[in-house]
């Protein structure tokens, strides 16, 4: 219950109002770590709760201190606009019967605004690193009284090139009293390095095994021969499952693109959704997905990063994603709050080593299925390695003979011939050499 944390009555208070009341187990294990003041480290699936675990504590905290508000208290990092977006609305919630003030600041909005923003000092600034960097370098933005920092996604955020921003940010929030770390996934070397750089004896907390970080969705695979045949299995996909909501994922944004024209020709209500997109169509694709303008979401991985959309019951990977982590990141779009979730991987010949790589960091082996009438000629390696990639056919070592002596021309007395213009002419007998050693 959380009336069992030692959270303010006013946080209480608008818990009740959402009926929030039974904590998820990343709250139940966070929470009270936080309000004693730990850093923390924490791993625990997309969609579990994490949002609240951090900013329960970090409302209580400021709630708690009586001191005047002369700048930024609480400073927290995302990857995303959409992710922050959502974050921002989260805060607000929960301070909603307290006096604190957040403020977002992320790429794609008036820099302007967000300067006069600034100047009016949230208690809570919430942000993607490159923009806080543009603010900081435009003495918009001082963080030297920065208490907590909170470093949500960090795996993401260290996947999308922003490790040398965060550190620069969390080096000048040099006066925090306390960092929470939350992630997906274990993140790896760059990981386990910017943890040793930021956090103080912290807390380890592993909510989940990575072979239970998506344990509500079923995950499926289905062989393709090339592009053409994945987009007719979408095609029959999108027509055939049952789905509230949907995303294809696209490792490019021509593919995305490309199969999101061929949807629109079928009739599907989808939306595309990619880097080289403005601020203005990725409200609009969020808006329309949540109120059922489109059910489809074409999109590559930057574009769907913190996408938190409530009937998200379907994940096509079009094309296989480079990694374990991202690929837990994906179907963690599904399958959340403990809801059931579908996620199917198109493999063509190129993407089943990357398959096979997926299963062994997932320790776990994805169903195989078929679709009857668009089954195709490949159907996996013919051979597979022990760790289940495919066996390469072994080139056979071809041994060099070595090269067959010239016999060398007899030096005898014998005489020999050339050819010359007339035909073959005796050459003259050479006078034998003389031994220095005979008599």
């Amino acid at each position: 219950m959380f009336a069992d944390f030692n959270l303010h009555e006013r946080l209480l208070k608008a818990l009740a109002e959402q009926r929030f009341v039974e904590p998820t187990p990343v709250q139940a294990a966070a929470i009270p770590a936080a309000l004693a003041g730990h850093d923390l480290r924490v791993t625990a699936r997309t969609g579990s709760g994490k949002t609240a675990a951090f900013v329960l504590p970090m409302l209580n905290r400021l709630i708690g201190d009586a001191q005047p508000r002369v700048d930024v208290r609480a400073l927290v990092l995302l990857p995303t606009r959409e992710l922050a977006q959502q974050t921002l609305k989260q805060v607000e919630r929960f301070a909603q019967f307290t006096f604190i003030k957040a403020g977002l600041v992320t790429g794609g909005e008036d820099f302007k605004v967000q300067a006069a923003m600034l100047r009016r000092v949230p208690d809570v600034l919430i942000g993607t690193p490159g923009r806080l960097i543009e603010h900081l370098d435009a003495g918009n933005l001082k963080l030297a009284d920065v208490e907590i920092l909170v470093l949500d996604e960090a795996d993401r955020m260290l996947d999308m090139g922003f490790a040398e921003d965060v550190v620069r940010l969390v080096e000048t929030c040099r006066g925090r009293q306390q960092t929470l770390l939350f992630s997906a996934t274990t993140g790896g070397a760059g990981l386990r390095e910017m943890t040793g750089k930021v956090l103080r004896d912290p807390q380890h907390l592993m909510l989940n095994r990575v072979s239970e970080l998506n344990e509500n969705v079923r995950q499926q695979i289905i062989t393709a021969d090339d592009p053409a045949h994945k987009e007719r299995l979408v095609h029959w996909l999108l027509a055939n499952e049952t789905y509230d909501k949907a995303i294809v994922f696209t490792n490019t944004r021509a593919q995305a693109d490309r199969l999101y024209g061929h949807l629109v020709a079928d009739g599907v209500k989808a939306f595309v959704l990619h880097g080289e997109k403005d601020q203005k169509d990725r409200k609009l694709a969020i808006e329309r997905l949540r109120h059922g303008g489109a059910k489809v979401l074409v999109a590559t991985d930057v574009a769907a990063r913190g996408l938190d959309l409530d009937g998200l019951d379907l994940v096509i990977n079009f094309d296989m994603p480079r990694s374990g982590d991202e690929y837990v990141h994906r179907i963690g779009r599904t399958g959340r709050a403990g809801g059931e979730g579908l996620a199917i991987s198109l493999i063509a010949h190129t993407d089943w080593n990357l398959m096979s790589s997926i299963e062994r960091y997932l320790k776990q082996r994805f169903e195989r299925r078929v679709i009857k009438g668009l089954k195709g000629n490949y159907q996996g390696p013919k051979n597979l390695k022990a760790s289940g990639k495919a066996a390469g056919v072994k080139k056979k070592k071809t041994t060099k003979k070595p090269a067959e002596k010239k016999p060398r021309p007899s030096r005898g007395p014998a005489s020999s011939a050339v050819v010359s213009g007339d035909g073959l002419a005796p050459l003259k007998r050479r006078k034998p050499a003389t031994d220095a050693s005979a008599d």
